[in-house]
């Protein structure tokens, strides 16, 4: 069935570590030989052997107005006739720095690098350098980059330090990260009484897209804030997937919080390799050439990547698309329930905006321990029944699903009837 896909396969596992660039890709959580694709079209890709699906990956979220948008590859092939790196200031970062700030009220300055990961890892270093303290507070199930001192996972008991999950990774980097239980207020503030006047940085997904799609509470988020707030500790919000993915003001403007620095990434790059993190003017001012935290990149806003992002950013701003995008992302998740109840099968789900989770278990999961108790099983026979029947779901029961606005009733309904069948697939 997938022939070409497999014999692609063979042959990237001999020169390619796995076979694949990322390790999800893999299917190693779900089973099988990795689909390989050649062609995307709104909301639709084409596998090396020809057959289509309707794609809920989006390339991990930045593809927010569905594959090859004209109107984006117009832009870019414009830009790129000029030239592609210049490894120098252009006018599109000071477009794309200008338009960030106007967005976000959370962002008076803002650093453009060349992905979530490098975002993330400059967020830290600068909260790190402008409160002189070391350590990092992380959420279990929150996945942050693949920097060494995030790469880590609870220790093995409350408020204890991580542990490595990677090798790799020397056990004394991770020594100065504390892993808490994501949506604990409680152990939140337990952590800040013991830890407090060495706590440089909280980070968190203000909506966790790592362990499937979990929504903080208000009380949870409240609480950093204030905790932050109270002992001196900077509180940033990642929002590489969430960033104008859940709303025109990412999750910060759904919950009403303001954080002191946010990383941004995916969408902002329209699916080119863009990132970004900002904050309050005093924070950035650290940074290098004004002050002493140092952070460079070769390719960072070059212009290509910026201008696919600038072109994205304008239309999903514009009035309406908000609207839209959640009502088709509700209808996508509540009709997967509808189906799942009419086949007796346990399944709960949620959205925000264009993002999503489901899960095989009847309560929707609050926290990470909740998520691990989902069946994977049947998801990873949901997930093989749905590719049959046209369907590309995120290939691990512990990812949050995307939908862009390229999907319509015409999406909507195949999936729906797909689901229809793969519910009662043995």
């Amino acid at each position: 069935m997938y022939e070409r896909s497999q014999q692609l396969f063979e042959a990237s596992r001999r020169v390619i570590p796995g076979g694949v660039n990322s390790p999800v890709r893999a299917f190693r959580a779900v089973g099988g030989t990795p689909v390989f694709f050649r062609e995307g079209r709104g909301a639709w890709l084409v596998d090396a052997d020809g057959r289509r699906y309707v794609d809920y990956v989006g390339s991990w979220g930045p593809a927010i107005l569905g594959h090859a948008d004209p109107q984006v590859l117009e832009a870019i092939g414009e830009v790129a006739a000029r030239g592609l790196s210049f490894g120098a200031p252009t006018e599109l970062e000071l477009e794309m720095a200008e338009f960030l700030v106007k967005a976000l009220p959370s962002i008076e300055q803002v650093r453009l690098v060349s992905s979530g990961t490098e975002a993330v890892m400059s967020a830290l270093r600068l909260a790190r350098g402008f409160t002189g303290r070391s350590l990092i507070v992380k959420f279990e199930g929150c996945y942050h980059g693949h920097s060494d001192f995030l790469l880590v996972k609870a220790g093995s008991g409350a408020l204890t330090f991580g542990n490595p999950t990677s090798a790799g990774v020397p056990p004394e980097l991770t020594s100065q990260t504390l892993v808490l239980d994501y949506n604990d207020p409680q152990q939140a503030e337990d952590a800040f009484a013991k830890f407090g006047e060495k706590i440089a940085a909280v980070v968190l997904e203000p909506v966790a897209g790592n362990m499937n799609f979990i929504r903080p509470s208000q009380a949870f988020v409240d609480t950093l804030r204030a905790l932050c707030t109270k002992h001196g500790a900077v509180l940033i919000f990642d929002e590489v997937m969430t960033g104008f993915r859940v709303g025109p003001q990412g999750a910060q403007g759904v919950f009403g919080v303001k954080p002191d620095l946010t990383t941004l990434g995916k969408v902002i790059g329209g699916g080119m390799p863009v990132g970004a993190f900002g904050g309050r003017r005093d924070i950035m001012a650290k940074l290098a050439p004004e002050g002493p935290v140092y952070q460079a990149g070769t390719l960072s806003g070059n212009p290509v990547a910026v201008t696919a992002g600038l072109s994205t950013l304008r239309r999903v701003l514009a009035p309406g698309f908000f609207e839209a995008l959640s009502a088709t992302t509700a209808a996508l998740v509540e009709g997967l329930a509808r189906e799942a109840r009419d086949a007796g099968v346990p399944f709960s789900g949620t959205s925000l905006g264009g993002m999503f989770g489901i899960f095989f278990r009847e309560a929707l999961p609050q926290t990470f321990t909740e998520v691990m108790q989902s069946d994977k099983e049947a998801f990873n026979r949901f997930f093989h029944a749905m590719l049959a029947r046209g369907v590309y779901l995120a290939p691990s029961a512990f990812e949050a699903g995307f939908v862009s606005a390229a999907h319509g009733p015409a999406e909507i309904e195949a999936t729906l009837a797909a689901a229809r069948d793969a519910f009662r697939a043995p």
